[in-house]
């Protein structure tokens, strides 16, 4: 059900306040096996010495992301993804139009879309997914096919922070949105 972002009173902040650089967003559940590619990745950056860059993780994506995500100049959100290219994709992401959510998830489009209702700041954002293969089961591993993808993208977004420059990875088939958390 869309949200009517006009009877949303704005949160008070400080416009003056610093950006940071980057932050990088790992969301997926560890205990769905290869869902947990997302924070895998996050993880393996928080041990990074990557200077500017702020790593968090969670098991989705929420509204109050929204703030964190508008005081950065770029943010990158890391998923798993059920059908897209191998070893990942990664690839620009625009504010949505329409924020929808529900208590349960929220796209990187729609909370970016929040970052820009709310706080009146969109950072250049990036989606990164990363291919996964097993996620029907509860247990907390990754399969060995998406080992080796996280491992490809791991090596990719480390360069990219390292360098600063964030150049799109498209397949023809990746998806809009990666949302299958």
């Amino acid at each position: 059900m869309p949200v009517e972002m006009s009877s949303i009173k704005k949160p008070e902040t400080d416009k003056n306040a610093p950006l940071g650089d980057v932050l990088v967003i790992g969301y997926g559940n560890p205990g769905r096996l290869d869902d947990g590619l997302g924070p895998a990745l996050a993880a393996a950056l928080e041990k990074e010495t990557l200077d500017g860059v702020t790593v968090d993780s969670n098991y989705q994506l929420t509204v109050e992301d929204a703030l964190p995500i508008s005081q950065h100049k770029v943010v990158i959100f890391a998923d798993a993804d059920v059908a897209g290219p191998e070893p990942f994709y990664f690839k620009a992401v625009k504010p949505g139009k329409h924020v929808t959510f529900s208590s349960h998830s929220i796209s990187p489009r729609s909370v970016l879309g929040l970052a820009e209702e709310l706080f009146e700041k969109v950072p250049a954002a990036y989606v990164l997914g990363i291919r996964g293969y097993e996620f029907n089961e509860f247990e907390e591993r990754l399969s060995t096919g998406a080992q080796n993808n996280l491992q490809h993208a791991l090596a990719f977004v480390t360069n990219a922070l390292k360098n600063r420059t964030f150049t799109e990875v498209r397949e023809q088939n990746a998806p809009a949105e990666t949302n299958n958390s």
